[in-house]
């Protein structure tokens, strides 16, 4: 979820030390991910909004209920394949990659509909600062989720605007500007284009989406080993957020750790960890009532692309993962540094970035250089 404006990342640059890294070499046997984790990756369970929307999907019973939620689903679904153009432009799917596929999750800060009373957001436009390009494994039994930090500068392709606006190539722009300037399917592009992986599907959530789920089940028990200092204030130790409050908490940015975006995404990833240890708390398979509430208002604030944006379809898809076990869910950022030429933003850093995609595109153990590379340069 977003912050306001492109605010500068302000990070302590005491802390950006390299460390050395262990060279890559194969791992036989199991492509369980390894145990050892730096701060930013520890965390080994994300939560997929769509997939608790997959689950919810089975829930529609009745017509009326199912055709409500699948009229949801379908105002404004992305045709990705029309929007992205020539195939032969787009990323090949590598043939050792199986059934493995790519799904790119975004947090729209958009002001629009109900979004209008929620904390932050973009008046008139909106931002996607949170992005993650979710890598769903050979076989559908692992997961492992890509932050990509908002300040990122990337290389945007050429792009055609929701609004028909066409848009030459730029060098050097902010990754969530992406989205601000040229919609969800440039920022998929973009992405291609950035790590040459093919991007299968596209699901975006808004503020009201998100503060909705949280809201639905009666909110969030999150822990703190550190406490958040300015904003949302809170202590060390263990807190009860309700969904404005979760919202507040997701983006956050100054007041926790260095201060900086990266430290946003540590939080983000924490929420989500214990946003899905409430989910299967509660047991809400259990409780179709409850089910049908998270539902309507996550579809109300959810945008897919085309191929997904049915019940059936996601029901389907969601079928498909069924043998993905939580603790085998892992996270990672994609290694980034300071620019040189501009210290409020990042970029990434070579080669660990290339060996991070290439082992998403080729469905590979993500390689220990990566993980051990320092996410702040």
């Amino acid at each position: 979820m977003g912050t306001p404006g492109d605010q500068p990342i302000h990070a302590n640059r005491s802390d950006m030390s390299h460390t050395s890294t262990p060279a890559d070499g194969p791992r036989p046997g199991s492509r369980r991910r390894a145990r050892t984790r730096t701060r930013g990756s520890k965390f080994r369970r994300v939560v997929l909004p769509v997939l608790l929307v997959l689950v919810l999907a089975a829930g529609g019973s009745v017509w009326w209920v199912y055709q409500g939620l699948d009229d949801n689903l379908k105002d404004g679904a992305v045709d990705l394949e029309q929007a992205l153009g020539d195939e032969k432009n787009r990323p090949r799917r590598e043939a050792v990659a199986g059934d493995a596929l790519n799904l790119l999750l975004l947090g729209s800060d958009s002001r629009a509909g109900a979004n209008g009373a929620l904390d932050g957001g973009r008046p008139g436009g909106a931002r996607s600062d949170t992005a993650l390009l979710v890598h769903i494994a050979k076989g559908r039994t692992e997961a492992v989720a890509v932050s990509i930090p908002r300040d990122t500068l990337v290389t945007r392709p050429e792009c055609t605007a929701p609004d028909g606006t066409v848009l030459p190539s730029a060098r050097r722009v902010m990754f969530n500007s992406v989205y601000a300037q040229a919609g969800s399917a440039c920022t998929v592009k973009t992405v291609e284009q950035m790590s040459d992986v093919r991007v299968d599907h596209l699901v975006e959530v808004d503020f009201a989406g998100f503060k909705g789920i949280v809201d639905a089940i009666g909110g969030v028990t999150v822990r703190l080993d550190e406490p958040i200092t300015s904003g949302l204030r809170l202590d060390a130790g263990e807190h009860r957020l309700d969904g404005d409050e979760a919202l507040k908490f997701v983006r956050t940015r100054h007041g926790y750790g260095d201060g900086s975006d990266l430290g946003r995404i540590e939080l983000q990833q924490k929420f989500l960890g214990a946003l899905l240890a409430e989910v299967k708390r509660q047991d809400l398979l259990g409780s179709p009532a409850k089910l049908y509430r998270i539902a309507d208002r996550l579809t109300e604030s959810l945008t897919t692309d085309s191929e997904l944006a049915s019940l059936t379809a996601l029901a389907e898809f969601g079928r498909s993962l069924e043998g993905i076990d939580p603790a085998a869910m892992d996270t990672v950022m994609l290694p980034v540094a300071y620019d040189k030429a501009d210290p409020n933003r990042v970029v990434a850093v070579e080669p660990a970035a290339s060996r991070l995609w290439e082992a998403i595109r080729t469905d590979a153990e993500i390689p220990a250089s990566v993980r051990d590379s320092p996410a702040r340069g």
